[in-house]
């Protein structure tokens, strides 16, 4: 296989995001110099365009055609981000999921793109059904039927620098709380996978170019639900109270709460969810892409304690 060209045009679609602004961070770390990056999140955007001013920042929506198809041309690698995560309607999903997925596969065979990237999730294996589990399948086989050479990779729950959701917003709840809520036992098992360590993986799978191949990627450390809120609170010496609340009590507090807020932090959805009793299975990390996954308690004090990055925050989408 000829060598890549880390000088060539690499489209990040949705790189505003969560993993998005973790991937800049690391292909610049691993010499990429032309780096497109395409979203529709203008605050979290003009985040990225401060933090790396050299970075060719795109606003646009991708459900809709638009100039933002003319910087596919001459790219190396298209890398698939966007993804609608969280929401309260159904048509949030199948726009961000499907309908701009549709447009981002057909700006990339136009413009002939040799490699593309999807970030596909592990709900796809999930026993879980729910608007974000259903339109991430239906996204995931719009790229199989696509004609493009590309490889996926199905991440689990992740955590790192930036996170608005999941364990940034607990960790940053927990600090202001004297008393944090835990759904029945919190014994619900979670294999959290540190951002850094997958954006490691997605920078191989940009060199390697393995085609039509799908990669499950999981945290290697197994740990409940209850544990990491633990873990959490003695990284950041907090003295917060951590109280039991039973299942459905707390599960009717997120749908009270989710009436008066736009964009819940979390849903009954995801309670459901994490309580499921998935157990996923992934590939040695080590093994196919050379990535050795950084140990749990290390990574969530890279993530919530280092002065670089810790203190910034994206809004939720």
């Amino acid at each position: 296989m000829a060598a890549i060209d880390k000088h060539a045009p690499l489209v990040l679609t949705g790189a505003a995001g969560l993993v998005g602004q973790n991937l800049v961070v690391e292909l610049k770390a691993q010499g990429w110099t032309r780096l497109v990056a395409i979203d529709k999140h203008a605050h979290n955007l003009a985040i990225l365009q401060r933090l790396h001013p050299e970075v060719t920042c795109v606003l646009a929506d991708l459900a809709e055609p638009g100039d933002w198809q003319a910087h596919f041309r001459g790219a190396a690698c298209v890398v698939q981000l966007h993804a609608q995560i969280t929401g309260k309607y159904p048509d949030e999903f199948v726009r961000n999921n499907e309908q701009a997925t549709r447009h981002v596969l057909a700006a990339t065979r136009a413009a002939g793109v040799p490699y593309l990237v999807h970030i596909s999730s592990s709900v796809v294996n999930s026993v879980a059904d729910d608007d974000y589990t259903r339109t991430k399948k239906a996204q995931e086989a719009l790229v199989a039927a696509s004609g493009l050479r590309h490889c996926v990779l199905r991440p689990t729950l992740m955590f790192g620098w930036f996170d608005p959701k999941h364990l940034g917003w607990l960790s940053r709840f927990m600090a202001r709380t004297p008393v944090f809520p835990i759904p029945g036992d919190g014994r619900y098992l979670r294999q959290p996978l540190y951002e850094r360590d997958f954006c490691r993986c997605i920078v191989r799978c940009i060199e390697m170019r393995p085609d039509g191949a799908a990669y499950d990627i999981c945290g290697d450390t197994g740990i409940d639900y209850i544990d990491i809120i633990r873990t959490i609170k003695r990284v950041k010496g907090l003295r917060t109270l951590i109280v039991p609340i039973p299942y459905p009590l707390f599960r009717l507090l997120l749908r009270t709460y989710a009436l008066f807020s736009r964009r819940p932090p979390f849903t009954a959805a995801q309670l459901d969810a994490l309580s499921a009793g998935d157990r996923f299975t992934g590939v040695d990390t080590e093994a196919v892409f050379g990535v050795r996954q950084t140990p749990f308690e290390q990574a969530v004090r890279e993530s919530y304690c280092d002065p670089r990055y810790s203190g910034i925050v994206l809004r939720r989408t």
